[in-house]
């Protein structure tokens, strides 16, 4: 069994698609699904469709 690190799209050779998985941080894809949920609308479809009665925009809690 062979493994590939790295390969190129047939339809365009200059894009090369690597598996390494390089320097991430852990939290990474919540980058992205914050994206994806933007673009889809899904957060402006939430923020209409559930209300809270709190004005608070932050909330501070102690460590006791």
């Amino acid at each position: 069994m062979s493994i590939v690190n790295t390969l190129s799209l047939e339809s365009n050779i200059k894009i090369k698609i690597n598996f390494d998985g390089g320097d991430l941080s852990s939290d990474a894809g919540l980058l992205l699904i914050k994206e994806f949920v933007s673009k889809l609308g899904i957060d402006k479809l939430f923020g209409q469709s559930f209300k809270t009665n709190d004005s608070a925009l932050f909330c501070y809690h102690t460590d006791k």
